[in-house]
């Protein structure tokens, strides 16, 4: 089986913890990356050890609501730069707004899912995601 490495781009802690734990249960993805705000993220994607040493995320899970840049403007970042744009991309937020469902879409996002509030729903959702992007779909190498 493939290691497979999945970038994180979340602030909230609670769901960092959340997300984390409910991938890790999963056994599938091998390394979890964090990055906690919009900028964090573009300088994981391009910084030099992640590019010479292949080290770039398999997928990535992407908040909008981030400081520093928004979730809009990394996946904008990343659809328009070459060697990132393959990357799946799946905006995981609290934001229902068509706007920003739209506004994603627009800009090339993979699949857009809103958070669900309880802790279960919100965990069995992200071993959802793990599961449909780990063990049915394939990932570009």
């Amino acid at each position: 089986m493939k290691n497979l490495h999945l970038l994180l781009v979340e602030d909230n802690e609670g769901d960092v913890l959340l997300t984390t734990e409910a991938l890790r249960s999963g056994k599938v993805i091998n390394q979890i990356s964090v990055a906690r705000d919009g900028k964090a993220a573009i300088d994981f994607l391009t910084h030099e050890e992640a590019l010479f040493n292949n080290n770039l995320p398999d997928l990535i899970l992407l908040d909008i609501n981030l400081p520093k840049k928004s979730g809009h403007q990394v996946l904008q970042f990343i659809k328009n730069t070459d060697y990132l744009k393959q990357i799946p991309v799946i905006m995981l937020t609290t934001s229902s707004s068509d706007t920003d469902v739209e506004l994603a879409y627009k800009n090339y996002v993979n699949c857009y899912i809103t958070k669900p509030v309880e802790v279960q729903e919100f965990m069995n959702a992200v071993r959802e995601i793990e599961n449909f992007w780990m063990n049915i779909v394939t990932l570009p190498e």
